[in-house]
């Protein structure tokens, strides 16, 4: 297995932040390398080589990481957010969902920039439906599986 996070596949700060560093839109939109992360992971995985990460946002330069090859029936896992809705071939996706609530309670001051974009994601790529599985995260020590309802929405379930 090779662990892939979105966070690594970041496009340059001269793109990403070409509309200031608080703009929910463009965090949204512009801030990752959609056509890399799809090059080098996700269509890279089928010839076995996976870039394990692309750039280094903080100092905004690449990693210049070396490929990891995936033996025959590995997996490449990735994280990240906002993923779903952007065409990406992911065979299982796993939706980690906070209630509203939740997401402006744990949202760091300087981070509630981007809270706007959260309500965008879940309006637009409604990521509930989209996903494979999706869990509810509201408190960290009971997660809780949702399950379909059978009107092809979400329900309340169990803990699984």
């Amino acid at each position: 297995m090779v662990r892939v996070s979105a966070g690594d596949f970041l496009r340059p700060a001269s793109l990403r932040l070409e509309y200031g560093r608080t703009d929910p839109d463009a965090f949204y939109d512009d801030w990752l390398d959609v056509k890399a992360l799809r090059r080098e992971v996700l269509d890279a995985s089928e010839t076995g080589r996976v870039l394990p990460a692309l750039w280094d946002s903080s100092i905004d330069r690449a990693y210049r990481a070396a490929y990891e090859e995936l033996p025959p029936g590995g997996v490449a896992l990735v994280d990240g957010t906002l993923l779903l809705g952007r065409g990406l071939a992911f065979e299982v996706s796993v939706h980690l969902w906070l209630s509203r609530g939740a997401l402006e309670r744990g949202t760091p001051e300087d981070e509630r920039w981007k809270l706007p974009a959260y309500e965008r994601y879940e309006r637009e790529a409604d990521p509930q439906r989209r996903a494979d599985v999706v869990v509810r995260s509201d408190h960290p020590a009971r997660l809780a599986v949702l399950v379909p309802d059978g009107t092809g929405t979400r329900g309340r379930g169990g803990a699984h």
